[in-house]
């Protein structure tokens, strides 16, 4: 929804999901790179920002994220303090944000709207028109629900 939006907004986009044997249990990544200018190479060594899941996401990336750069932390997962005092951190109980709306599996849509509230990327408006327009037919009945997700998240500060 990031790389497809962002392309909607006319930024350059490149998107790298990783599928390997981590899916099982350890940790799965995705790398998202946006911006206004032509992408040299899609692969990035310390990110601007890092979206933490879970506790195995945490522990592997949150030493690269570069300084300035913000860290999401998914406080429902995570029972560690970050160690960083050199970045934004966001910290916000996702899993149960998710479920107070009605809909658990609306994690992912918390997360990015904590990240959008805190990172100039895009406004979250444009993620919502975003959703609008890339999100299945078959999927529209969660439209309202993700939506409502993404602004939730947008609420929490670092």
């Amino acid at each position: 929804l990031l790389a497809y939006t962002a392309m909607d907004e006319g930024k350059a986009v490149t998107w790298i999901p990783s599928y390997g044997p981590e899916m099982r249990g350890g940790t799965a990544n995705c790398t998202v790179v946006v911006s206004d200018e032509e992408i040299g190479s899609p692969f990035v060594k310390n990110p601007t920002a890092v979206l933490a899941m879970n506790l195995p996401s945490l522990d592997k990336f949150e030493h690269l994220v570069a300084p300035g750069g913000v860290l999401v932390v998914n406080s429902s997962m995570v029972d560690r303090v970050v160690e960083r005092d050199d970045i934004k951190v966001v910290s916000l109980p996702a899993n149960d944000i998710a479920e107070e709306l009605g809909s658990g599996r609306s994690v992912n849509m918390v997360m990015l709207g904590a990240l959008l509230g805190n990172l100039d990327l895009l406004p979250v408006a444009a993620l919502e028109k975003g959703l609008e327009g890339h999100l299945p037919e078959r999927h529209k009945q969660f439209l309202e629900g993700n939506i409502k997700a993404l602004r939730k998240g947008a609420e929490y500060k670092a």
